[in-house]
């Protein structure tokens, strides 16, 4: 297994860090385009795991696409709600945005059949509620080929018909968001109704902002019930479209100052309005991080004041992929912290709750854990003991946000001796959204 022991700064880290393009943005931009009636170029694409697993099914499904990785940019000929593939297989991987999107784009599919399937990691990962709301509209799931609600299985399609589609999409946004993009497309005027609560809205205003950048919203908005006149397609009135810098990746290096000192430039950051993880600003503003917007970058540094007392609960359901950021630099605190709102991160790319909280104990953390919540309760006495005399070796769990967030705290200069402490088992896992994370860190290294 490939490791890396993280390198501590032994000074303040210091320059100007250019982020990867939004993963959740460059894979709804890449259905939004597919199904729109022109041609079109999306610009500060990401190119990563989960970002190539999307452009490969399009490719599959008889999309025309020319990605540009060296240019950052991909360029996709819309077929307007028309695919053209028919009898395919597709593996999704350990991609949740491909798995939800993509399985809702084909029932947009009259007489078709298609055979899904993903990762150890994908055939946990919640499908029932959208596979529920698809085969009560036209399509059908003959068999299931392991647990039923759950990759893999075959989806014969009939086209999306119409009508009032009732989602229960408590487990991922991801669900109501997929829907919320086929909805236009369907044969009728469609009704999109959520059923009691959805988990990080932001990602749901998210989908209804790129939605409507593409030409088409909902009729009207009601009380979770989303009206669309149906048989419609998009359109994107400009000759590209260009995706914002990853606002959850952001959060690492808006950490990294409070973990080394320093100040840091985040290129593109300062004008972020379709990603609610940019609410991590106020999360570092509570441990005292100033963010200040200067043109289109973010600068972050300490506060010149003391920022006082730091609360002792944090809700991350709104921002839940960040919180492993905060999780993961816990140890440093002075008091107690719990972190709440993350019940549904233990069923991503892995059990992110428990992950986190393993991972912590490792390094002499007293840790509780709930369905719902992590107290930590930091000592930095049992850290440094912990790792005086090796590195700890952190197990990712294939999740590159446990891997990214504990490489921050392993920059801290612990022992006072530029002394490593920290290994990461499995780093290239953040090949997922982030392929060259750990070079990104480690230019920030001030020589």
């Amino acid at each position: 297994m490939e490791q890396l022991t993280i390198s501590p700064f032994t000074r303040p880290a210091s320059g100007t860090v250019s982020l990867p393009g939004s993963k959740s943005i460059t894979n709804r931009a890449l259905i939004l385009a597919a199904l729109s009636r022109e041609s079109l170029t999306l610009e500060g694409a990401l190119f990563s795991e989960d970002t190539e697993i999307m452009i490969s099914a399009l490719k599959a499904l008889g999309f025309t696409l020319s990605p540009d990785p060296a240019g950052n940019s991909i360029f996709i000929v819309g077929r307007g709600g028309y695919i053209l593939g028919r009898d395919i297989e597709i593996n999704v991987g350990n991609a949740g945005t491909a798995a939800r999107f993509l399985t809702a784009m084909l029932a947009l599919k009259p007489r078709a059949s298609f055979r899904l399937d993903g990762s150890e990691a994908m055939r946990k990962r919640p499908m029932k509620g959208l596979l529920d709301v698809l085969t009560h509209n036209g399509a059908i799931v003959p068999e299931f080929s392991g647990e039923p609600g759950f990759f893999p299985f075959e989806i014969k399609t009939r086209g999306l018909f119409g009508g009032t589609l009732s989602v229960d999409a408590s487990a991922s946004s991801q669900i109501l968001s997929a829907l919320l993009m086929v909805a236009p497309l369907a044969g009728g005027p469609t009704t999109v109704e959520l059923t009691g609560e959805t988990v990080s809205r932001p990602f749901i205003d998210m989908t209804l902002t790129m939605m409507a950048q593409f030409g088409t919203e909902p009729k009207s908005v009601e009380h979770g019930r989303y009206h669309f006149a149906g048989e419609h397609s998009y359109y994107c009135a400009r000759p590209a479209y260009v995706i914002e810098p990853d606002a959850t990746a952001a959060s690492y290096f808006m950490a990294l100052p409070w973990v080394t000192g320093g100040s840091l430039r985040l290129q593109r950051m300062g004008n972020i309005c379709l990603q609610g993880d940019i609410g991590f600003t106020e999360v570092m503003a509570a441990l005292g991080m100033d963010s200040q917007t200067e043109d289109e970058d973010l600068v972050v540094s300490p506060k010149s004041a003391p920022a006082g007392d730091i609360p002792a609960s944090f809700d991350f359901n709104a921002i839940s992929d960040t919180f492993l950021t905060l999780a993961a630099i816990s140890p440093l605190l002075e008091k107690p912290i719990t972190i709440t709102g993350i019940a549904h991160t233990r069923k991503q790319e892995t059990d992110r709750v428990h992950a986190m909280a393993t991972e912590l104990r490792k390094l002499g953390q007293r840790v509780a854990e709930t369905e719902d919540s992590l107290t930590i309760t930091p000592d930095l006495a049992a850290l440094k003991a912990a790792t005086a005399t090796a590195p700890v070796a952190i197990d990712t769990y294939h999740d590159h946000r446990v891997a990214m967030s504990f490489g921050i705290l392993g920059c801290r200069n612990l022992h006072g001796d530029g002394r490593p402490w920290i290994t990461i088992n499995d780093p290239g896992c953040c090949a997922k959204t982030f392929p060259r994370f750990f070079e990104v860190l480690n230019d920030l290294r001030p020589s």
